[in-house]
């Protein structure tokens, strides 16, 4: 078997994978920002590191997969600058920050058991490192190349850019970051325009806040993922992951930040995912197609025609290379669907098949079968190539149907490589690339949507919306679903 080959985001080529220590693996995926509910965004990032995860798995590898809860209000740099989303959401909603924050960690958790994603290895948060994202920002203070302003410290930018390649990831180009960078709120406090924040002061509306060394107030969005790899995962590790929409400025900061502060680069390779887009379009609330994760599992959009199954997701996901745009349509979708159950249906009845009389056997079918299966490997060796891997599977699935319905005999091929379809079938169908019959997850998705729905329709109550709170209450019923309102304000549900 040939050796496993990534594409490196930082040196834009594939480079066979060595870690740092043999037998182990060092990964950190950048997690959610829990101020809302997960969307259809999310889960390409999280299903791609899952099966990465469950490769290097696979290969032997022991793990430890860093995955982080970015619950400290998640301080944007680019185009809202002071906004502090948790704070927002949790005024909208009327909701203590960390009572918002537990309601939508628990829904993104509910959305990853759905797609049937392995839990990572640690999940920290960012509040739970604020003294080590404070340590961190000392060390970069102490290095000279970070100011301190107005109870905000600010990374200097272009001091590093003079001595270390700032802007290689992402293929920004420093004087190009000068003239585009936005007029926003603090930029007069800086000595750069291009200067991110690695601590700001809280102003009086903030409710997220802590003590510091320059006064009360909150960490920058990038020094949170800097503390928490090097704390979990030493100065260097092997992996660093996220979507492509994090390269610039989210992961070029993390590798200046960590570089002065731990000289060295943190992650030696860099994995991203490319972006989804809907009907072509790109994803983004100004086209009103963010879809969230409870809306495809229920049908409840209007850009969708049905539900669609988490499965038929996470495998309408694996269908395309990671690193290449995967657009949304009810189309795909459903085509998707009918794939997977093509496909599922193939493998069920391939665990039900006995060999036959081998003097029946076509040694080329055979062994083109056995070609088939022995290239699955190649195809993840090269860089994770999910696509070309079920390509190969519904290469086989007309020999097995074949044989089932008895228009060829079991003899065609050898008990060997019988027993090797069989193998391979569960070891990438179940093992590596996570898929389950989706009447195993059926009972989970209903009685999360359902619980959803409910807590949605409690919120629309409270707000005395109850237009929405009587229609979701009277479409519940027309699918057997009554909702019975309690004296003390909570609801429950029962089934006719």
């Amino acid at each position: 078997m040939s050796d496993l080959r990534i594409y490196n985001s930082y040196t834009r080529q594939k480079e066979v994978f060595v870690p740092l220590t043999a037998g182990h693996v060092g990964m950190y995926v950048c997690g959610p920002t829990v101020s809302g509910e997960s969307h259809l965004g999310h889960a390409r990032p999280f299903i791609t590191f899952d099966f990465i995860y469950r490769y290097l798995i696979h290969l032997g590898y022991k793990i430890r997969y860093v995955r982080n809860i970015t619950d400290a209000g998640h301080f944007e740099e680019e185009g809202r600058e002071a906004e502090d989303k948790i704070t927002k959401k949790a005024v909208v909603e009327k909701l203590e920050p960390m009572e918002l924050v537990q309601k939508y960690t628990n829904l993104f958790h509910w959305a990853m058991r759905a797609f049937n994603n392995l839990d990572p290895t640690i999940e920290p948060t960012a509040t739970g490192h604020i003294v080590e994202q404070v340590v961190m920002i000392q060390k970069i203070l102490s290095e000279g190349y970070a100011y301190a302003m107005n109870g905000s410290v600010y990374f200097d930018v272009k001091k590093y850019a003079a001595e270390y390649p700032y802007g290689k990831l992402s293929g920004r180009i420093m004087d190009d970051l000068l003239e585009n960078t936005r007029d926003l709120d603090g930029q007069e406090e800086k000595r750069n325009k291009q200067d991110f924040a690695l601590w700001k002061a809280a102003p009086p509306q903030h409710l997220m806040r802590w003590q510091s060394p320059w006064g009360e107030g909150f960490p920058g969005w990038h020094i949170e993922c800097s503390a928490m790899a090097t704390k979990y995962l030493g100065v260097q590790f092997d992996i660093h992951g996220g979507g492509m929409d994090l390269q610039f400025p989210h992961h070029e900061s993390e590798i200046a930040q960590s570089t002065i502060c731990n000289k060295q680069m943190p992650a030696r390779y860099w994995i991203h995912n490319n972006m989804i887009t809907v009907n072509g379009k790109k994803m983004g609330k100004s086209y009103n197609n963010q879809i969230r994760l409870t809306e495809m599992f229920s049908g409840q959009h209007p850009l969708l025609h049905k539900a669609y199954t988490p499965m038929t997701i996470r495998f309408f996901i694996l269908q395309t290379h990671y690193r290449s745009t995967l657009d949304f349509g009810n189309e795909a979708l459903l085509g998707a669907e009918k794939g997977l159950k093509r496909l599922w249906e193939a493998y069920v009845h391939l665990d039900k098949l006995n060999s036959g009389n081998e003097q029946d056997l076509q040694e080329e079918t055979d062994n083109r079968i056995v070609s088939q299966l022995r290239e699955l490997d190649e195809f993840m060796n090269d860089d994770f190539n999910t696509a070309k891997v079920l390509a190969n599977l519904f290469e086989i699935v007309p020999v097995i149907n074949a044989i089932k319905d008895k228009h060829l005999p079991p003899g065609i091929i050898r008990s060997t490589t019988l027993e090797l379809m069989k193998k391979y079938f569960k070891q990438y169908l179940e093992n590596i690339l996570g898929l389950k019959a989706d009447s195993e997850l059926s009972d989970i998705k209903l009685n999360g949507v359902i619980k959803l729905l409910i807590e949605v329709r409690k919120e629309a109550k409270s707000r005395k919306d109850y237009v929405t709170s009587d229609k979701i209450r009277n479409q519940l019923n027309q699918f057997g679903i009554l909702i019975k309102d309690e004296k003390d304000g909570s609801m429950s549900y029962s089934f006719e």
